[in-house]
């Protein structure tokens, strides 16, 4: 089985000590990615570590994919432990600085520890060099980019970097790369803030050959002559399709459709779409450079998560507006959904529906944890009590789109994902819209036959983050091309990310959470018989507890 290479390097930035040491048999074990960042968490961290402590470790890691030049393979995985929602998470980025990652050699690389002064980590095939960066507290990411590349050879693609919101342990803080990606779940950035940790940059010359079949080049092919709406208008490409479905959450949650959805849809974001965008080596190209001359507003984006998280769900109907706070959330180090999510409960909370500079007003005051933004930064969850909505979270991770009480199968998904109400996780709402053919499709009423179909496509992603191979290749990838491109049978791959799941669930369970969590704030009728028969698939108890038999020994 095709699979990462290199040692982990761990580095301790509070002692400013760094050693090496194989980790083989966890790259032959899980691929790459997101596999081998989970099992190093299991084998490695304390699971009653405090997100925000020096015990807790973030592990950066890529897959063998970035040894090919096919398109859907430049993305990478940090992985830790989520001051959002208390969890392991898994949090994957785009962008250019997978393939600088490789370049330095190492299958995996383990940041932990605490520095007593704000730190850049600079880390090579060479060595660590640990550059103490007190002027640059409190910049966003573009002056931290900018400062980080004027006097070395690297550039912006090389560096992972916090604003200021990583800095004040937003719960939602992104940790960010090649300028406007985002490891953007779950608050990984604030954990890397925690650490005083303004940047790491990866650099070098000594990535791993791999054997990666020239057949590889017919995925990358179909990528480059494909005429997919995504290639103008992203993800933005399904914003009518869900408000005609009453899938777009409106109103921070009260209504399922936006009157106003064709002034923020992908028409919209395409009109002020000026160039190509894309990630290393993808031919696909589904990136959105966007700008608006008039008002000088210029960012990526915003993708159909963030078009609902800061438009329809604020009720924000002006899509420079929302390409605004997408530009705020990138600057100063936010996840889109989650900011945008909590701003919303905020406008809620204070009537102020379609309030375009209060929004932006309020997103600055989290980053900076102003006001009323030092309890917004806390994320909805913890705060909407005080601010007296309903807490739209499921594990403490805010919604983004594509509305379960819809799509029941996606709901289902957002219960039992290990990381809260994350899209990504599965991307089982592809089914129910659908965006596949037919002979995929399902009805998005229900959950009848969705549990095991469920757990496959969780797998089949969990193989995704670790080989790593982008989730939008789905009109791309068949299993014989999975098989073809990782050297083994298609259901050995779909294990390996089962293994991975197993040890996500395992690890939460181990931190006291267990079926009680698997919840939504909305019911879907048969939701308890899913969960029944989505553990039995698991093979987990009925508690939606991992069995000691199927956790692999730690390291």
């Amino acid at each position: 089985m095709l699979h990462a290479k290199g040692p982990l390097l761990s580095v301790d930035v509070g002692r400013r000590e760094t050693e090496t040491e194989s980790i083989d048999g966890v790259l032959e074990s899980f691929v790459g990615g997101r596999g081998v960042g989970t099992k190093l968490a299991y084998d490695r961290l304390s699971f009653n570590a405090d997100p925000f402590g020096a015990e807790n470790a973030l592990y950066f890691s890529t897959g063998p994919m970035q040894a090919s030049t096919m398109s859907f393979t430049g993305r990478m995985n940090c992985t830790g432990i989520s001051p959002l929602t208390d969890r392991l998470i898994s949090s994957n980025a785009g962008g250019f600085m997978s393939r600088n990652f490789a370049d330095a050699g190492y299958g995996a690389v383990e940041i932990t520890g605490e520095s007593d002064e704000l730190l850049a980590v600079h880390v090579t095939d060479e060595g660590v060099e640990f550059e103490e960066v007190p002027e640059l507290a409190g910049a966003t990411v573009s002056e931290t980019n900018e400062a980080l590349t004027a006097d070395r050879d690297i550039g912006t693609d090389n560096l992972a970097v916090v604003g200021p919101a990583g800095e004040n342990r937003v719960r939602f803080a992104s940790i960010m790369t090649s300028e406007n990606r985002a490891f953007g779940r779950g608050g990984l950035g604030a954990v890397l803030g925690a650490k005083n940790v303004k940047a790491v940059s990866f650099d070098g010359d000594s990535a791993h050959e791999y054997d990666i079949p020239s057949s590889a080049m017919d995925i990358h092919r179909e990528a480059a002559t494909d005429d997919h709406i995504m290639k103008r208008q992203g993800t933005t490409s399904v914003t009518d399709l869900a408000n005609a479905m009453d899938a777009l959450p409106t109103k921070y949650f009260e209504r399922q459709s936006y009157e106003d959805a064709d002034k923020i849809n992908g028409d919209r974001v395409e009109e002020k779409k000026y160039k190509k965008g894309t990630c290393s080596a993808c031919a696909f190209a589904c990136k959105l450079p966007t700008k608006d001359e008039e008002r000088g507003v210029e960012t990526e984006g915003p993708e159909f998560e963030t078009v609902m998280s800061f438009g329809s769900n604020p009720m924000v109907d002006d899509i420079v507006d929302v390409m605004q706070s997408n530009e705020l959330c990138d600057e100063y180090g936010l996840d889109t959904i989650s900011c945008g999510d909590v701003v919303s409960a905020y406008v809620a909370a204070e009537d102020e529906w379609g309030n375009a500079d209060l929004v932006h007003e309020t997103v600055e005051k989290i980053a900076h944890r102003e006001g009323i933004g030092d309890d917004l930064a806390e994320g909805v969850a913890r705060v909407h009590d005080d601010l007296g909505v309903e807490d739209w979270t499921v594990k403490g991770m805010e919604f983004p789109a594509h509305d379960g009480r819809k799509l029941n199968g996606q709901g289902l998904s957002y219960a039992v994902a290990n990381r809260g109400a994350d899209h990504m996780y599965a991307v089982f709402y592809s089914y129910e819209y659908p965006l596949v053919g037919k002979d995929q499709a399902m009805d998005p009423a229900g959950l009848e036959g969705k549990p095991p179909a469920l757990v496959e496509k969780e797998n089949q992603m969990a193989l995704n983050d670790s080989g790593v191979v982008c989730k939008f290749s789905r009109d791309f990838m068949t299993p014989e091309r999975y098989e073809m491109l990782f050297g083994a049978d298609y259901e050995d791959l779909l294990a390996v990310g089962g293994r991975i799941v197993d040890l996500e669930r395992a690890f939460n369970n181990e931190r006291g959470y267990d079926r009680g969590e698997d919840a939504l704030p909305y019911e879907i009728e048969g939701l308890e018989a899913a969960l029944d028969e989505y553990y039995e698939h698991r093979g987990w108890t009925d508690d939606g507890v991992v069995p000691e038999d199927q956790r692999p020994a730690s390291a």
